[in-house]
C-alpha cells in the first residue's frame, strides 16, 4: 500500500513535471509562429532575438503563490489517497485477521466491501490526477499568458523576425542573435 502512495506522489511530481514542460513548449511554439510569421523584404535584414521562457516563468510575479497553491492542493488531494489507502489498509487487515470467525454472508460482506473501496481508491485517484492538470492550467495560464503578450509586444517594438525560446534546449547555436530577457523584464517591471 505504501508503495501505491509513493507511486502516486511521484506520478503526481511527473505529471506536474510534464504539464509545466508541455506548456513551455507550447509557449515556445507560439512564440515562434506568432512573431516568425512576419514576413521580410528582400532589402530587411532578419532580426533575431532568443529568450529563456524558464527563467522568466520563474521571475513572474504571482508564480511563486500559484506554485504554493498547487502544491497545497495536491497535498490535500495526497492526504484524502492516504487516509483511503488507511481505511482499506485497516479494513483488510481486520478482514484476514477475523475472516474465520466470520459466516459465509458476512465474509462475502466484507470482500465486496473492500472491492468497492479499492475501486473508489482508485477513482480518486485518477479524478485527482485530472483535477490536479486543471488546477495547475487555471492557476498558472495568465502567468503564461502575461509573458507570452510581453514576448510579442517586446518582439514588434523592436523589430524582431524571429524570437527563439532556449529553455527548450533546441537552440543549439545562435549568432548574432538578442537576448530579449532585458526588454522583457523591463515591459513586465520586474527589475
Amino acid at each position: 500500500m505504501f508503495e501505491l502512495i509513493k507511486f502516486v506522489r511521484q506520478k503526481i511530481i511527473n505529471l506536474k513535471q510534464s504539464i509545466a514542460m508541455k506548456k513551455l513548449l507550447s509557449l515556445s511554439f507560439l512564440i515562434f509562429l506568432l512573431l516568425g510569421s512576419a514576413t521580410v523584404s528582400a532589402q530587411e535584414a532578419a532580426k533575431f532575438g532568443h529568450i529563456d521562457t524558464n527563467e522568466l516563468l520563474r521571475m513572474m510575479p504571482g508564480r511563486d503563490q500559484a506554485q504554493a497553491d498547487l502544491e497545497r492542493y495536491a497535498q490535500e488531494l495526497e492526504e484524502t489517497f492516504a487516509a483511503m489507502q488507511q481505511e482499506f489498509q485497516n479494513k483488510y487487515q481486520d478482514y484476514i485477521e477475523n475472516q474465520e470467525s466470520f459466516s459465509q454472508l458476512v465474509r462475502q460482506s466484507r470482500e465486496r466491501e473492500l472491492q468497492s473501496l479499492q475501486e473508489r481508491i482508485m477513482e480518486f485517484q485518477e479524478s485527482a490526477q485530472q483535477d490536479i492538470m486543471e488546477q495547475e492550467e487555471r492557476l498558472l495560464s495568465p502567468i503564461i499568458e502575461k509573458a507570452r503578450e510581453a514576448i510579442q509586444k517586446v518582439g514588434r517594438e523592436h523589430g524582431f523576425t524571429y524570437i527563439f525560446d532556449t529553455s527548450g534546449g533546441s537552440m543549439v547555436f545562435w549568432e548574432n542573435g538578442e537576448d530579449i530577457m532585458p526588454l522583457v523584464r523591463e515591459e513586465l517591471e520586474l527589475d
